[in-house]
């Protein structure tokens, strides 16, 4: 996002201090152009996302300390893909070619049929709505808020998921640690996702049908 931001605005390391995790890249850029002054009628706003993008491609194929996939996260889309009381979609801040860039790399983008993207909500707390109507609307089966469960690492996945009534699993495998995620109203916490039977057993303590 910062070389992108850089091209389109000939602005260097314009997101320097502004947090970015949990947030949607729709908000993080508006935060940015505020920041810098930017009008938000700025045509090149409207570029942004696909010079981010065609950037992004060429980062995904460098190292990186970081880069890679979490414990376990394979392991469990693996067992509920095959279960028939859960359904599984994607609930992110990325745009949704961003988000499709990423985890096809990775080969995870199969394991999703539907989800709900940074491009159609400014601010998280309006994804979950949009996530379980777009399951209902791709032939999913159709259920409130309630019955959706977020997994997520950051409190503002916590938050999204509290807003609308659904019940989040936090996991601190980002920047922030299982006190922090506890601290943020999580319904449950978890280091990472490598036991795959301790997931399950959290999802069903729950109670819930449906994970997201």
């Amino acid at each position: 996002m910062t070389l992108a931001f850089e091209e389109v605005f000939a602005i260097r390391d314009a997101f320097r201090g502004m947090p970015m995790a949990g947030r949607t890249d729709t908000w993080i850029l508006a935060d940015a152009a505020s920041a810098h002054g930017i009008s938000h009628d700025s045509p090149g706003l409207s570029r942004f996302p696909q010079v981010y993008l065609r950037h992004l491609i060429v980062e995904l194929e460098k190292p990186g300390v970081r880069k890679g996939l979490m414990p376990g996260v394979r392991e469990l889309l693996d067992v509920l893909s095959e279960r028939d009381d859960v359904y599984v979609a994607l609930l992110t801040g990325n745009y949704e070619a961003g988000a499709r860039i990423k985890l096809e790399y990775f080969d995870l983008w199969r394991y999703f049929r539907c989800g709900a993207f940074g491009d159609e909500a400014p601010h998280r707390n309006g994804l979950v709505p949009k996530a379980v109507a777009r399951v209902a609307a791709c032939g999913g089966p159709s259920f409130s808020a309630a019955d959706a469960v977020v997994i997520g690492d950051t409190p503002l996945d916590v938050a999204c998921a509290a807003i609308c009534g659904a019940r989040s699993i936090a996991v601190a495998t980002g920047s922030h640690s299982v006190e922090d995620l506890s601290a943020a109203g999580a319904d449950a916490v978890l280091k990472d996702l490598s036991d795959t039977a301790q997931v399950l057993r959290v999802i069903a303590d729950l109670g819930l049908r449906t994970a997201d």
